[in-house]
């Protein structure tokens, strides 16, 4: 490839890249919030034992904590009472 070929290439990923910069930094909040979430369902799997409450630790769970914060647990809750 040329030179200019080149400079084009990296002129479209920069561009790209800002016209992305908003949708990107929302997923890698998720991403962040979610990894949380999942440390939070770990911890909470050892106390939520001694209160008859098991929450599974997966991707599912980790999303929704991560998408809703606090009202994502008590949705998880009440749905893990209802299906019981």
């Amino acid at each position: 490839m040329s030179g200019w070929a080149w400079w084009a290439a990296g002129g479209g990923l920069a561009l790209a890249l800002v016209l992305c910069r908003r949708p990107l930094a929302a997923l890698g909040r998720l991403a962040l919030r979610s990894g949380l979430g999942m440390v939070f369902l770990w911890v909470f799997q050892g106390l939520g034992a001694l209160m008859g409450v098991q929450l599974g630790v997966n991707l599912l769970n980790g999303l929704v904590l991560g998408a809703l914060g606090a009202p994502g647990l008590a949705l998880l809750l009440m749905a893990q009472w209802a299906g019981r």
